[in-house]
């Protein structure tokens, strides 16, 4: 007698999806395209979501790579993964109407890096080549900064007094990989300072940490997110760490693929902080539709911080209600 199949099931990991900064900057580019009309210039992707890039392009975000395309004296916001101050002088020089979206965690790395060089320290700077938040953030002290990215790096790096040395890491980071950095530079350095607080964000780590919890239990991991986010990449490598057998990232349901689904009694569901719940609700209907109709939330953390928009956009809304009466 052949036993029973096993049933099919959905593990939807808690939290995910959009984190505070996120939500700040996506209604932010909203806001301002409600407040000053189309069209409204954004520096790079304001997050990296494919999805939500498009929906604000419908509404008339134009999307830039530098600042030199926006028109002069046009509005601009600059994304959530900050900017270097050379890219606000720009803006100044080019009489644009600037609104800062970047996330407070990311600015918190900024003036971390203020700090440590005003105070002639070198800074190791934790995080991935190219990626715009460790390109702003490195413009911040570019004297001062040298990039680490990854365990490896760590053991080339020369500075110039280990005495006065200290690290700062990208926000959206593996936190084992960067733990793990971390670990091969005191190795070292033995002196080698902390940030005053964690750099890496509440809400990666609380991802992270929710898909650690279901992925021995799963034999599929699907991440929904964008490839050029770093915490949506993350999340699929922290899946097949955890015991996860496949893991895969989608932008959304139609890159779905049945094959996937082969032997497969759990699935892990888990989207990256960029990402809107709508894209998961989409998922899941897939896989509604394919047999896996119950769906548990594993709940491994809870959110409540919450991000006021930027001064700027804050100043200019109150004045068009003041003057509205």
């Amino acid at each position: 007698m052949t036993s029973p199949a096993p049933a099919k099931r959905v593990l939807l990991a808690a939290p995910r999806g959009y984190c505070a900064g996120v939500d700040r900057a996506v209604v932010t580019v909203e806001k301002a395209l409600e407040l000053y009309g189309p069209p409204v210039y954004v520096r790079k992707q304001i997050v990296h979501n494919t999805y939500v890039v498009q929906s604000l392009e419908a509404k008339g975000a134009v999307f830039v790579e530098e600042t030199e395309e926006v028109p002069e004296g046009s509005t601009v916001v600059f994304s959530a993964h900050g900017v270097a101050p050379s890219v606000h002088e720009e803006a100044r020089q080019r009489g644009l109407k600037a609104i800062d979206a970047t996330c407070p965690l990311v600015t918190k790395v900024h003036l971390e890096a203020r700090r440590f060089a005003a105070e002639d320290y070198d800074i190791l700077l934790i995080g991935h080549e190219g990626h715009e938040e460790v390109v702003g953030t490195t413009g911040e002290a570019p004297a001062h900064i040298t990039l680490v990215d990854g365990p490896e790096a760590a053991d080339e790096i020369e500075v110039r007094d280990p005495s006065r040395v200290a690290w700062l890491s990208q926000t959206t980071l593996s936190v084992d990989e960067t733990q793990e950095t971390v670990r091969r530079l005191r190795a070292r350095l033995p002196l080698l300072m902390d940030p005053p607080s964690d750099d890496i964000c509440y809400a990666t780590q609380n991802r992270q940490t929710a898909v650690k919890q279901i992925s021995a239990q799963c034999e599929l991991v699907i991440v929904v997110g964008s490839r050029n986010s770093s915490n949506s990449v993350r999340l699929v490598e922290v899946a097949l760490e955890s015991g996860a057998r496949t893991s895969y990232l989608v932008d959304g349901a139609d890159e779905l693929r049945d094959e996937w689904l082969d032997g497969v009694s759990t699935v892990g569901l888990t989207s990256g902080a960029s990402v809107p719940e709508v894209l998961v609700r989409d998922v899941l209907g897939w896989l509604a539709e394919r047999g896996y109709a119950e769906t548990e939330e594993v709940v491994s953390a809870e959110e409540s911080l919450l991000f006021a928009l930027p001064v700027e956009l804050r100043r200019d809304l109150k004045a068009a209600r003041q003057a509205a009466g």
